[in-house]
């Protein structure tokens, strides 16, 4: 598996509970955009309607070979899970309050896409200040270990 895009916001924002992989409904001139790395997570979402998961705000970009057949970059697009799958995720975000959030789009062997979607419930602020914090911490004293060593 490859990765082509990380959602590095979904990390800061939110408290990841679970992650799992699902498939996508893409056109053509999509996949050779993703192929070229042309894919932002930043803003998206998945929701789910009618039985079924989209991923929302997901931004491709056009393919610049395809012209007049291209896509657009900011449709919804579908996500492929088991009946499942969604019926186990649907009660989730009913009963606790999580959100899904894709946080990575990858790219496997035989040139499949897939989205990791995960499960998240939001941080608060001084949640966020107090991982800032200790990964500055932790930083300071690598560098102070490193300094020592020499």
């Amino acid at each position: 598996m490859k990765t082509v895009a990380t959602n590095k916001t979904a990390f800061h924002n939110y408290e990841i509970i679970e992650s799992l992989e699902a498939g996508i409904s893409l056109q053509g001139s999509e996949v050779k955009s993703i192929r070229e790395g042309h894919v932002s997570l930043k803003e998206s979402y998945a929701e789910i309607k009618n039985g079924e998961i989209f991923l929302v705000k997901c931004h491709i970009s056009p393919y610049e070979a395809a012209n007049r057949f291209n896509h657009d970059p900011m449709r919804e697009r579908k996500l492929l899970l088991h009946r499942q799958e969604i019926k186990r995720l649907t009660g989730k975000i009913k009963e606790r309050g999580f959100t899904l959030i894709p946080t990575k789009v990858l790219l496997n062997d035989r040139g499949k896409v897939k989205v990791e979607i995960s499960l998240g419930r939001g941080k608060k602020a001084y949640e966020k200040r107090a991982v800032i914090k200790k990964r500055d911490l932790d930083r300071e004293i690598r560098a102070e270990l490193k300094r020592s060593s020499r």
